[in-house]
């Protein structure tokens, strides 16, 4: 505070300041959702430290990213809770429907099962994406280490490919390429093929905002 000029701050200024930002706050994580329909939905878990009764503590913060009728990515809402749990999605996506949050058709997200299963159950006509980037490390798990390098080239060709159908051609290629040499990076990219290439089914213009939930 001294570095604007203030030198002396009481508590009940401090008060009633915290007062004045947690208005709104609650404004903000309580209005309509009006702006849409918002068709792409990113949604994503932040490990924060807080302190809380005198001590820091660790705790989940859900943010979901929506990109608005004007093309802009818009922070829908915020909710913390102690961990990341299914129950905790499903509240925290029922809030958003319940204020207007409609027509989505894609969810970006890792892949955690409770958040994947409380989408689903809120917005069940929307596809699911598996964020790029969380699935890469996901990958790299299950891939020797010598091996990741030529195997995250590989995956990275996939993306960079012209259009829709050349980027199916190109997955079925890395799966070739990895099938005899690498068999659990065969099986872990065969069975993730359908949420990784979600984003192929929406207009190449797209896909870079709605292959990864990294903008949280």
């Amino acid at each position: 505070m001294q570095t604007l000029g203030i030198t002396g701050l009481s508590k009940s200024q401090v008060s009633e300041m915290a007062k004045d930002l947690d208005t709104q706050v609650e404004a903000f994580r309580t209005r309509p959702l009006d702006e849409g329909p918002y068709r792409f939905v990113a949604a994503d878990a932040l490990v924060l430290k807080v302190r809380e009764h005198g001590r820091v503590v660790k705790i989940a913060c859900m943010v979901a990213t929506g990109i608005n009728n004007q093309g802009y990515r818009e922070i829908l809402g915020a909710a913390v809770g102690s961990a990341e749990t299914k129950e905790g999605w499903l509240t925290f996506f029922r809030d958003l429907a319940a204020r207007g949050l409609s027509g989505v058709e894609l969810i970006t997200s890792d892949a955690h099962a409770g958040l994947v299963e409380a989408a689903g159950a809120v917005f069940g006509g929307a596809s699911w994406q598996r964020c790029r980037t969380h699935y890469a490390a996901n990958l790299m798990s299950v891939c020797p280490k010598s091996e990741w390098l030529g195997v995250k080239t590989l995956v990275h060709s996939v993306y960079t490919q012209p259009n829709a159908e050349d980027v199916h051609e190109q997955y079925q290629k890395v799966l070739d390429t990895v099938e005899h040499r690498l068999p659990a990076v065969f099986a872990h990219l065969e069975a993730a093929r359908e949420e990784v290439l979600a984003f192929t089914k929406f207009p190449k213009e797209l896909w870079r905002k709605v292959w990864s939930n990294n903008p949280n």
